[in-house]
This record gives C-alpha cells, structure tokens and sequence, in this order.
C-alpha cells in the first residue's frame, strides 16, 4: 500500500485524500490536522448564517469516513514539545501532502494600524466561528460604528454579521458568548470601504444581494461614487458578475433610505492612509480619494475623507505562512511547486506535495480546491512506483504515540459533534459550537465540557 499523509482537513486537505482513494485502489491516507475538529474553513470561515455553504462539511464528512482514509486531529506539524517534524513525517509516509492554507492576513502598513480596536476580519471570524485559539477581545465594546475595509466576500460577511440581530442568529451554530454579544451590539453604523470602483470588487452578486434582506437595515449608496467607475457608466462592456455586482448597486444608489435603525453604507474609490486615535483606541479611518487610472489600477487625488469607527476590519486578503522544514516564497505566500511537487532550490522534493492555497495562493472559491488537489494527486501517483521504495512502518499511529503525540481519531470527532448537540439542547438552540480547547478536548475524550 502507498501510504500517504495529508496535513490539514480543509476542502483541500478532504479532496486530495478524495482524489487519491478515488485514483488508486492501493492507497491509504491519514489526514492530519492541528485541531481536534475537521472540515477547516469550512467549519471556522464561513459566516454561521451561511447554512447551505456550511452543509459542505457532510460532504467532506464522506471523504473522512471513507475505508482508507483515517482522520487525525490534534496533530501539530512542526516544532515544539510534542509536534511532529517535517523530516520525521517524511519517514512515517512514503508521501506527504501539505493543505495547510493561508494562515495570517494582509497588512494595510498604514500609521495607526495597530491601535486597539482595529483587527484583521479573519480574526473577528475566528471568534464568531468559535476557533479555539480565538479570543473574546471585546471588539464590540463601546462601538457606535464600524468601518470594514475591503470589497470581497469576506468583508461582506463582517458586515452582515454586525447587522444581524437575536433572531437571525439564534438558529445557527454561533457560540453563545458570540450571539449574545452581537444580539446587544450598539453599532448602527457601518461602512464598507474599497479603493478601487464597484465594478473590481471581489464580492459575488449573492453576497451583495444578501446586504439588501437585512430586516431593519438601510443599504446606503452614493450614486456620484459609483459614477466615478467608467464600468459603472457602461455596464455591457463588463463580464456578467460585475454587471451584476453594477446592476443591484444601482438599485440601492436609487432607493431612498427608509429610515432604518441600521444602515450598511458601501463606498468605492477611497483608499485606507491612516487609522486615527481617540482615546488610545481607533475612532475613525482617514481615506483618500482615488480615481480610475484607465490601466484598471486607482490613482490618489490628494483629496481625504474622515470615516468614523471605534471598530475598524481590515480585510485585504490572506497570506501563507512558512512551515519550517518546508520551502517557502515570502514574495508569494507559497510553497514553490511544478504541479503540487514541492521544490527546493528548483528541483523536484520526491515524496513532499501541496495543494490549496499554500500551493497557489489565496484565490478561488471552495470549489477551487477540487481541481488543485486532483493536479497534486495526480502528480503524487505518478511518483508512486519510485516512492513504494521506501520502507515505512505499516501503520504509522502506534510510532507518533510513543513520540508523545495522542491524536484524536474519528470517535472523537463525533464525541465534540454530540457535545455541540447536547450544548446547543441545553440552550433551546440547535447545534451550538464548543468555543475553546479544553470543551473541544474534554469532549473528543468523552467527558461532559
């Protein structure tokens, strides 16, 4: 058998484990992750309100379930007391595949930027998503209005959480901590910011429209800004997700607001050039205006504008880390790679793979990852006849144990999913997430949270 470890469960992690099941009857494979739940992003990245995108997760739940497939949580890839090395995995599988994401955020690098109340989005949904490694930061205290920089996907699902209300969000599978929090938030102001013009942001048409069937809440748009965008003034030269993007904005830029307690305000062309401070904490963003360039780039004007906000979301785009032992491109954010085989100095690392963003950046939606992984997949089985060479223990869990790593294997998982089950019970809720490491832990081990 080719004996093959897959490290991360995201939808990359799931579907190079699917591809290579699929691909090669003689195939087994451990998917190894650093938290005791599977499902990565999908279960700690998309918004809780998400239901239909979030029931991914069943279908990844397949893949985990599959003969030879063997999911391993709470398995640290790297250094440190009790984590596995790089090299050392390379002894225990004949290959190994990296999935491991994008882990961190882009930074404006703008003066103020680290003032209290200013944070990355990732780490805003890390907390209304329960992570374990979240922490309550108290984003929404004291905070009358929010100011999320960024035109994608992400930022749209920011935004809609800070206008959902008790109601909307009872019935998802946020913390409680988290629901209680944002059901007393005093923010009623929010303001969506992009630098560049309606018809370049990165949000699909379903994200947007969704702003718009917000109950108590006013979608606020300038029409003199979206006229600035030359795609705005000529929707049909645009593709047919811009236009689309271009045709509901319109919408709202000719509806009155309705007096709503809320309002949800999406400006365009105006670029982030400081966070200011009230206080010691962030109370507003200065933005400067920007014009089209005509090479489909922004130029500044020299012009500013001052945005009130004692909760600022940066949300610019994510980034891959380096995982020591492993090469890594800081100009990209990847692991240099020829179709998913790892490179060192140029040249092919036999047994060493990536897949996901970590192999081709943080673009694409969930989707995306299916044809990447089956590249990789593809490129590993190829390599198969060479790598069988090399003797590797039968099973390679009984050596990670005596090193002093315990992972939590599938029981486990469905041991935090009947916890989450029972929790959310308890609370005349639904499924209701468990928030930190030791509930996480102490239910993978059968112990009441």
């Amino acid at each position: 058998m080719l004996r093959v470890a897959v490290v991360g469960s995201g939808p990359s992690g799931c579907y190079t484990a699917q591809s290579l099941v699929q691909l090669d009857s003689d195939v087994c494979v451990d998917v190894l992750d650093r938290l005791p739940s599977p499902y990565g992003l999908v279960r700690y990245g998309v918004a809780p309100d998400h239901e239909k995108i979030k029931s991914l997760q069943n279908n990844l739940r397949a893949v985990l379930e599959h003969d030879r497939v063997r999911f391993l949580g709470g398995v640290q890839i790297g250094p440190g007391p009790g984590a596995v090395t790089v090299a050392r995995l390379r002894e225990l599988y004949h290959a190994v595949v990296y999935c491991v994401g994008a882990a961190t955020d882009r930074h404006l690098g703008i003066p103020g930027e680290d003032l209290p109340g200013s944070w990355s989005a990732t780490q805003f949904v890390s907390w209304y998503s329960a992570h374990p490694d979240a922490v309550d930061a108290g984003f929404l205290r004291e905070a009358r209005s929010a100011v999320v920089i960024g035109v994608g996907n992400v930022a749209v699902d920011v935004t809609r959480m800070l206008a959902r209300g008790l109601a909307e969000l009872t019935t998802t599978d946020i913390p409680q901590a988290a629901l209680t929090t944002l059901a007393d938030s005093s923010v009623t102001e929010i303001h969506m910011v992009g630098r560049r013009g309606p018809s370049q942001a990165r949000f699909t048409t379903k994200e947007l429209r969704e702003l718009g069937t917000l109950p108590e809440t006013d979608v606020v748009v300038d029409p003199a800004e979206l006229a600035l965008d030359p795609g705005y003034t000529d929707p049909s030269a645009l593709p047919a997700p811009q236009r689309r993007n271009v045709e509901v904005l319109r919408g709202w830029a000719e509806t009155p607001p309705k007096g709503a307690p809320r309002r949800i305000h999406l400006r365009f062309f105006l670029r982030p050039s400081e966070l200011l401070a009230e206080q010691g904490h962030v109370g507003a963003a200065r933005f400067e205006r920007t014009t089209p360039d005509g090479q489909g780039g922004v130029t500044g004007t020299g012009r500013h504008e001052v945005i009130a906000g004692q909760l600022v979301l940066r949300s610019v785009g994510y980034r891959g880390v380096p995982l020591e032992g492993l090469p890594f491109d800081p100009a990209t954010g990847t692991v240099p790679n020829l179709s998913g085989r790892v490179l060192r100095e140029g040249v092919v690392t036999p047994g060493e793979y990536v897949a996901g963003w970590i192999k081709r950046g943080p673009t694409g939606v969930i989707g995306t990852n299916r044809p990447c992984a089956k590249e990789t997949a593809t490129s590993l089985l190829e390599d198969a006849p060479a790598l069988t060479l090399r003797v590797v223990p039968e099973d390679p869990l009984p050596a990670l144990r005596a090193e002093g790593t315990d992972p939590i294997e599938w029981p486990g998982w469905q041991s935090i999913e009947r916890a989450e089950a029972e929790l959310g019970a308890s609370l005349g809720r639904g499924v209701v997430k468990l928030p930190d490491w030791e509930s996480l832990l102490k239910a993978a081990a059968g112990k009441a949270p």
